[in-house]
């Protein structure tokens, strides 16, 4: 489990029993519709996080099975290279081209394992990245709901000045 699904399990254990007030209504209550926004949203992050981690496992048994295939192919076509050298010349330019190949794969799965690696760093720090994107764009979706909320009651209560204003120069 990683620190944001902490992060994000404990706050909605402790939205759902009142001690943090995440986005209020106006009665200072977090609403339904809140709760579910956050459980529906950690559900989904940790289905996603479940599926990534899965993939990923894959990916790797896949890259594992593929080593361990070169290594045997390896073994075996050292193996056969050894068996040919004991024979005739005829076939020691084809053993000379099919050793060289080998080299070269061995040489294209070091690099290759390097930048699996790598994109796995970059998968982590990326998603890092938009998990605070996303954590910043929920506190800022609550402070245009706050910032609303006070102007629509400043209109209001200027628009009962003027209702006022207007009764009293009638009444004048």
């Amino acid at each position: 489990m990683t620190q944001t699904q902490r992060t994000l399990e404990s706050q909605l254990s402790l939205t759902q029993s009142g001690q943090i007030s995440g986005s209020l209504s106006f009665n200072g209550t977090l609403t339904k519709e809140d709760e579910e926004m956050t459980k529906s949203a950690l559900s989904t992050f940790r289905a996603k996080e479940e599926e990534i981690e899965k993939k990923k496992l894959e990916v790797r048994e896949r890259v594992q099975a593929q080593l361990g295939r070169i290594e045997e192919e390896t073994k075996r076509l050292a193996t056969i290279r050894e068996e040919l050298e004991g024979l005739a010349d005829p076939m020691k330019k084809e053993v000379a081209v099919v050793r060289k190949k080998i080299d070269a794969v061995n040489k294209e799965l070091k690099p290759l394992g390097q930048t699996c690696q790598k994109k796995e760093r970059e998968y982590k720090e990326a998603l890092e990245a938009f998990n605070d994107k996303n954590k910043e764009k929920v506190q800022l979706i609550t402070k245009l709901m706050e910032l609303v909320s006070e102007s629509e009651k400043l209109r209001m209560k200027k628009l009962e000045e003027l209702s006022k204003n207007i009764e009293t120069a009638n009444i004048a």
